[in-house]
């Protein structure tokens, strides 16, 4: 209690025992809900134990089959505002770290593919949603400010560094930075090393 002190005050103590209350009734699987929190969609999103928030964090859920469509493993942390929309799958993987101001979609308004794409003189709010499943596997650090975007899978163990914009997989044990984000860094377990690409 006197870290605890130290580190939050005694206001703050109060308002983390008022945020355990809430966090029961809104998700009792979860550690810690910081609040206010932003939620669309709440019976479409699973989440596992240990499930911890920062402050505005925003989880908009449109499943378009019924089925939950945002899964978020055991012992995930994601700080503040984050923004996760998913309207057919974002699958997040245990003990996953995800810094503050991240974006997480599996869709688009409007398709823009070389073989079909709509018209940039629709209005974008009233363009069809296209969706390709997201995944983040265990043990993955997500750097702040960074932009995931739809079909993309994070390999277990990566990391992906501050202001990348992810628009193609990260293979597991990666340090993957930039816009779009490139590997840069593989870890070798013979060396136990990251090791230059």
């Amino acid at each position: 209690m006197k870290n605890l002190f130290a580190i939050y005050g005694l206001f703050g103590i109060f308002q983390l025992i008022y945020f355990r209350i809430r966090t029961k009734i809104l998700f009792k699987n979860a550690r810690l809900i910081r609040f206010p929190i932003r939620i669309r969609g709440k019976k479409f999103i699973s989440v596992g134990k240990g499930f911890t928030t920062g402050f505005n964090c925003r989880l908009d859920a449109f499943s378009e089959d019924g089925n939950n469509c945002i899964k978020i493993g055991e012992n995930v942390q994601i700080n503040d505002y984050v923004h996760i929309g998913a309207v057919k799958s974002i699958e997040i993987g245990d003990n996953v770290l995800i810094a503050s101001k991240v974006y997480i979609a599996d869709h688009n308004h409007g398709n823009y593919s070389e073989e079909e794409c709509d018209c940039p003189m629709s209005i974008p709010k009233d363009r069809k949603l296209y969706s390709k499943k997201v995944v983040i596997e265990k043990n993955v650090w997500i750097g702040e400010f960074v932009s995931i975007l739809p079909g993309v899978i994070i390999g277990e163990g990566s990391i992906i560094g501050t202001m990348s914009v992810v628009n193609k997989d990260i293979p597991p044990y990666s340090i993957a930075v930039g816009s779009p984000a490139k590997v840069i860094k593989r870890y070798n377990y013979e060396t136990k090393l990251w090791e230059k690409v």
